[in-house]
């Protein structure tokens, strides 16, 4: 015998189901805004008399290892005792932040951090750039950009806004041109106007980037999963020009952004001791955030001549670009 929901609804113990039903659905509710409130209000220190604990979300590479060998020793003097939680892709990290989970992250460059957070409805912000291993061109194969053949294979990352940085460095390496009239955070495939070696694109997830260079001819890893796998910039056949979009950005919860620990970390980030730190450490090298003002600009030139040295046929306007691009905003393409 069939019984309509309505009929259900109607008897005594349809109507205590159903009421104990939405009394459940409302505490779930009010329990997903405590933990929110509950993360928040640890982010604001009321005196220096004990240290909190914050969980700063990650991604395989160099990023966690700056939270626990550069960020983490500075910010407990400050009162923060930082510990990260890694995930294994770009998406996690930040539904995570905004799910109140964690308390912070540092995974991702600004574009994809404006993208995903548009796509997705999420209210994050960023506090600031941290010094940035930029999205390469790894080979196992080949040396310098001019031996890549006609119809070779290269993998790059499939989701939208990393897609769009490694076409727009496969411009920057003189390899594709790109439709004139084409944003180079929004780039797809189909903006290829010029593909004169015949390249056979092949898109997949960041993190099997590294992993592909023994089934491809070569592949652009972004930083992190280059460290990761421990792939040398060195070895390169090019590096990205870093605009201001592509640095790494160490992300809150927007209603987060006036707390103690918020502010500790935006002075923190452009501090001297900062850069210091940074400049006695295995991140050295990589590129400095705009804000630094000179110790970006003369760390650019470093960055031109590592890329300009992959490939003589790149190496001018790689130079160029670079010198100029610290200035530039492009609005995130991740990691």
């Amino acid at each position: 015998m069939a019984f309509s929901f309505s009929k259900i609804r109607s008897s005594k113990a349809g109507r205590t189901l159903a009421a104990v039903l939405a009394a459940a659905t409302l505490l779930g509710s009010f329990a997903a805004c405590g933990s929110k409130a509950n993360a928040s209000d640890k982010l604001q220190k009321a005196d220096g008399s004990s240290t909190t604990q914050i969980t700063v979300g990650v991604c395989p590479g160099p990023y966690g290892d700056m939270v626990k060998e550069v960020i983490a020793p500075l910010l407990k003097d400050k009162g923060y005792e930082l510990t990260t939680q890694e995930f294994t892709d770009y998406v996690q990290p930040n539904k995570a932040l905004a799910s109140g989970s964690i308390d912070a992250n540092l995974f991702q460059h600004g574009n994809y951090l404006k993208k995903f957070t548009a796509d997705n409805n999420l209210d994050l912000t960023s506090l600031g750039q941290t010094p940035t291993l930029g999205l390469g061109i790894y080979s196992n194969k080949y040396k310098s950009v001019d031996e890549i053949p006609d119809g070779a294979t290269v993998s790059v990352s499939s989701d939208a806004s990393n897609l769009a940085r490694s076409l727009d460095v496969l411009r920057q390496a003189g390899l594709v041109e790109l439709s004139g009239d084409t944003d180079a955070t929004k780039a797809t495939v189909d903006d290829i106007t010029s593909n004169p070696k015949n390249l056979q694109i092949k898109t997949m997830d960041a993190a099997q980037l590294a992993r592909s260079l023994d089934t491809v001819d070569f592949s652009l890893v972004p930083g992190n999963y280059a460290w990761d796998a421990n792939l040398d910039p060195e070895s390169a056949l090019a590096l990205e020009d870093q605009t201001e979009g592509v640095m790494e950005v160490f992300v809150v919860r927007t209603s987060d952004v006036n707390t103690d620990f918020a502010t500790k970390v935006k002075d923190l980030l452009v501090s001297q001791e900062f850069k210091d730190a940074i400049a006695n450490s295995r991140f050295a090298s990589f590129g400095k955030p705009s804000a630094w003002g000179d110790d970006a600009s003369s760390d650019s030139s470093s960055s031109a001549s590592a890329t300009g040295s992959a490939s003589s046929s790149a190496s001018a306007s790689a130079t160029e670009s670079a010198s100029s691009s610290e200035d530039k905003e492009s609005s995130s393409s991740s990691k």
